[in-house]
């Protein structure tokens, strides 16, 4: 007569005998999860990763791609009309991050401190000297020539400037008329008061070296802000949208029936609707504003995933390990979300590129119309609307186009890259480190378990065959 549970030997051989030391990491809970151990890739998506590296160009542009956004994400700290650390009689002040009042360094004024006045500047290298507001550039260069005022206890101030000191909405103080060409060489000042001509510091005030725009902003201050503010755009609206569309599309594919219809319908109804009309009016009413976009955005693009998510589900609902997990009673969301979803990652992956270069895309024409963010927001597609009105300034026409093309550019090829790695096709294929024949029997399930194009289930769950043994991996 046959156990009833065949299994409960499997796991008695592979508990320690008595008197045997017991490694705590690698003591199994009652579920049989690990414990104490640091959680790894799976052999799967280690092959993934290995294949991904093996794109040379997705792997640079991740590179480029990484550190351009790192760097942008840290602009208050290289772009900045502020400068980012203040000693003011000894006292160290963070100005990027705090409000200080002209009146805090001796001044006259209640509002914030105009860091770029040569009054502001004598009255924090000088302690809040009274002298500063006749010969405040006179007391400066003797500040900086070691000439200390006769005052007891003096401490001289000083100011760290950033690499560019202009913020994207910084009204650049330079004659001629808007937009002024890029200036690059030029007379300046430097440290010991003696007058230089040649390339201008990027930190000389008067230095912008993209030019400036039709209201005298720097534009190489509203490209890094204007980078940083579109790729946190389309990464908000791609992943809001994203599971949003795939719970959606798995609800039909799973459920079918009246449910499939019913979302069907109100999808087309949905989709139907002049998305851009409708965010044209709310805008009037509302107002424009950053997160107001993201959710309207949101609001009409989630619907791009539910066709690709539900046609998977809608195969794989009929699937032999589908069938078991119901039999013995695991639940739907199980089902759908840790067994069923992974074989709809590959087409769902595929999609992610649209999305994306479409959040941007849709950024830049609304601010293109003038329909977007508010103007005064660093904008790329505001840019471009200023190149247009502007055709004597060809500057601002090459730096929205290459900051629009390095973008979308890397991203595409990343997502490139991250396609061809989630292939099954050529999950096997290619160069790679050798592997022992029980790895490559497990890495043979997961990619037929993760595979859309099989016709038998798979999925961590395992695979629910005619043989008797149980599917692996079987959640309660």
């Amino acid at each position: 007569m046959s156990d009833p549970d065949p299994y409960r030997n499997e796991a008695a051989s592979s508990a320690p005998h008595p008197g045997e030391a017991v490694d705590p990491s690698t003591t199994l809970t009652p579920q049989g999860a690990p414990t104490g151990r640091r959680p790894r890739l799976s052999p799967l998506n280690q092959r993934r990763w290995r294949n991904f590296k093996r794109n040379r160009r997705a792997l640079w542009s991740l590179w480029i791609f990484g550190i351009l956004f790192g760097l942008s994400l840290f602009a208050e700290f290289f772009a900045n009309d502020k400068p980012v650390l203040v000693s003011y009689r000894g006292e160290i002040r963070m100005p990027i991050f705090s409000f200080y009042s002209e009146q805090e360094f001796g001044g006259d004024f209640p509002t914030e401190a105009a860091y770029g006045d040569p009054e502001v500047q004598c009255l924090i290298v000088t302690g809040g000297m009274d002298a500063c507001f006749d010969t405040p550039n006179e007391l400066i260069a003797q500040v900086a020539q070691g000439e200390t005022p006769d005052l007891e206890g003096f401490e001289a101030g000083w100011m760290v400037w950033p690499l560019l000191p202009y913020s994207y909405d910084t009204i650049v103080d330079r004659p001629g008329v808007a937009p002024s060409p890029p200036n690059v060489v030029g007379y300046w000042t430097d440290a010991e008061g003696e007058e230089q001509f040649g390339l201008l510091p990027p930190a000389y005030r008067g230095a912008n070296l993209l030019g400036t725009d039709d209201t005298k902003r720097d534009v190489l201050a509203r490209v890094i802000y204007g980078f940083r503010l579109s790729v946190l755009f389309a990464l908000m609206v791609t992943v809001a949208s994203s599971l949003i569309g795939v719970i959606a599309g798995a609800v039909q594919g799973y459920f079918g029936g009246w449910t499939d219809l019913i979302f069907q319908r109100i999808i087309e109804i949905w989709t139907g609707t002049p998305s851009l009309y409708v965010i044209i009016i709310i805008f009037a009413i509302l107002g424009r504003s950053f997160w107001l976009l993201v959710f309207l955005t949101v609001l009409f693009g989630w619907p791009a995933l539910v066709g690709v998510v539900r046609a998977e589900f809608l195969r794989a609902r009929n699937f032999e390990y589908v069938r078991a997990a119901k039999a013995l009673g695991v639940s739907d969301r199980t089902i759908m979300f840790r067994h069923m979803l992974p074989n709809a990652m590959v087409a769902t992956v595929t999609m992610l590129p649209f999305l994306v270069t479409g959040a941007i895309g849709t950024l830049a024409s609304l601010d293109f119309l003038g329909f977007g963010l508010p103007s005064s927001a660093p904008s790329l597609g505001e840019m471009t609307l200023q190149a247009k009105q502007n055709l004597q300034a060809p500057w601002l026409a090459f730096t929205a186009f290459f900051t629009f093309a390095i973008m979308l550019s890397l991203l595409v090829f990343i997502f490139e890259g991250v396609r061809d790695a989630f292939d099954p096709r050529k999950t096997f294929t290619g160069e790679g480190p050798e592997v022992t024949e029980s790895q490559a029997q497990a890495e043979a399930d997961a990619a037929l378990a993760a595979s859309p194009s099989r016709r038998e289930g798979g999925g961590p769950l395992g695979h629910a065959r005619e043989s008797s043994r149980r599917p692996m991996g079987m959640a309660a």
